[in-house]
C-alpha cells in the first residue's frame, strides 16, 4: 500500500509557493487601494480659526481628487495639545491625519515644558500648506485708526489695555507678546478657548484688540464688526488695500505670520506619506483653490516632507530663543 506522505508533501509545497506569490501581490494591492475609506483630519483648533478655514478648503479639494471624503474634526483644548496628542497616539495607517499650525509644533512646546509630545519624533510631517497672514484687529467703534494709535495709547497708559488670543501658546498670544516686546508697550493678555471666540469679544468691546490671522477675522471685518488697523506683512493685503502695514505706520522691523501644515503619526509608511504629500501639492496647484486661499489671507505654500521637517526644527529653535530673550511665559 502506497504511503500518502509524498502526495501530502506535494500539496504543502504547492500551498507554500502559492502563499509566497500571493503575499507580495496582496501588499501591492493594499498600497494601491489607499485610501479605501474616509480620512479623519484632526484640527486641534476651534472652528472658524484661520487653520480651520485652510483645513476645510484643503479637505474639500483632497476629497474631490482622491475619491474619499476627508472629514475635518475640531478637537480643541490646551492650545492644541489635546488634538495633537490624539494624533500622536493614532494608528499610523494614513486614516488619521493632522491639520496643525506652527504654534502647536513650535510655540507650545517652548512655552509648556510638560507638552506630552515631541514635534520632531512623534510625528511624520507631510507638507506645509499655507502661510497665514496676520493683522491687528480692533472693534469697529475703536478710536484707534492705525497701529501707531494703539502703541501711543498703550505707552500713555501702561497695563490698561488688553489683547485677546486663542489660548496660552497660541499664535495670537505669541504675536501679541512679541509685538509688545518690540514696541515697548505693556498690554495684558486675555486667553480664550479659540481664536474665533477671542475675535468675537474684541468685536463686542470686552477686549481692546487682538493680533489674528486675517482668515479668522475676515467675516467680522467685512461685516463691519471689526476693523483692521495694521497688516503684519511687508505689503498691504489685496482684500484690505486701505489697511497700512506696520512699517507704513512707523513701526519698523516687525513682521509676523504663521503657517498651517499636514502631519501624521510616527510610523506612517513612506508610501502613504508620499501619496498624501502629492495630494496636498496637487490641491494647492488648483487655480480656484489658490484664489480662495488668497481671499481669506492665506498664501499657498506646499513642499516636501523633508522641507516641512526642516522648518519645524528651525522654528523650534528660533521661537525658543525669542521666548527666552523676551521673557514670554505661558499664563
Amino acid at each position: 500500500m502506497n504511503s500518502p506522505r509524498p502526495r501530502n508533501a506535494l500539496r504543502r509545497a504547492a500551498l507554500t509557493l502559492a502563499c509566497a506569490v500571493a503575499l507580495p501581490w496582496s501588499a501591492t494591492a493594499h498600497a494601491q487601494a489607499y485610501p479605501a475609506k474616509p480620512i479623519r483630519m484632526i484640527v486641534p483648533l476651534a472652528a472658524g480659526s484661520a487653520v480651520d478655514v485652510a483645513a476645510r478648503l484643503l479637505a474639500a479639494k483632497m476629497s474631490q481628487n482622491m475619491g474619499q471624503t476627508v472629514v475635518v474634526e475640531n478637537v480643541v483644548g490646551a492650545a492644541g495639545i489635546i488634538g495633537a496628542s490624539q494624533l500622536a497616539k493614532a494608528a499610523p495607517d494614513g486614516y488619521t491625519i493632522g491639520g496643525f499650525n506652527d504654534s502647536i509644533l513650535t510655540m507650545v512646546p517652548n512655552l509648556n515644558p510638560n507638552t506630552p509630545f515631541n514635534p520632531m519624533t512623534d510625528f511624520v510631517h507631510v507638507s506645509r500648506v499655507a502661510i497665514i497672514e496676520f493683522s491687528i484687529a480692533v472693534a469697529a467703534n475703536s478710536p484707534w485708526k492705525s497701529a501707531a494709535d494703539l502703541v501711543a495709547a498703550a505707552k500713555a497708559a501702561p497695563g490698561r489695555y488688553t489683547y485677546a488670543s486663542g489660548g496660552n501658546g497660541s499664535p495670537q498670544h505669541m504675536g501679541g507678546a512679541l509685538f509688545a516686546a518690540h514696541t515697548g508697550i505693556d498690554i495684558k493678555h486675555v486667553p480664550y478657548r479659540g481664536a474665533s471666540q477671542a475675535a468675537q469679544d474684541v468685536a463686542g468691546g470686552q477686549v481692546d484688540m487682538t493680533i489674528q490671522g486675517i482668515a479668522t477675522v475676515a467675516a467680522l471685518a467685512k461685516g463691519g464688526k471689526l476693523k483692521l488697523i495694521g497688516v503684519m506683512a511687508d505689503q498691504r493685503h489685496p482684500e484690505y488695500p486701505d489697511t497700512p502695514t506696520l512699517k507704513e505706520a512707523g513701526i519698523q522691523g516687525f513682521e509676523y505670520s504663521t503657517w498651517f501644515g499636514v502631519t501624521l503619526p510616527k510610523g506612517t509608511p513612506k508610501d502613504i506619506t508620499d501619496r498624501l504629500n502629492a495630494e496636498v501639492v496637487k490641491a494647492l496647484a488648483d487655480p480656484e483653490m489658490r484664489r480662495r486661499f488668497a481671499e481669506v489671507g492665506l498664501r499657498p505654500d506646499g513642499g516636501s516632507p523633508q522641507a516641512m521637517s526642516n522648518i519645524v526644527r528651525d522654528q523650534l529653535a528660533r521661537y525658543g530663543k525669542a521666548i527666552k530673550d523676551n521673557g514670554i511665559k505661558g499664563d
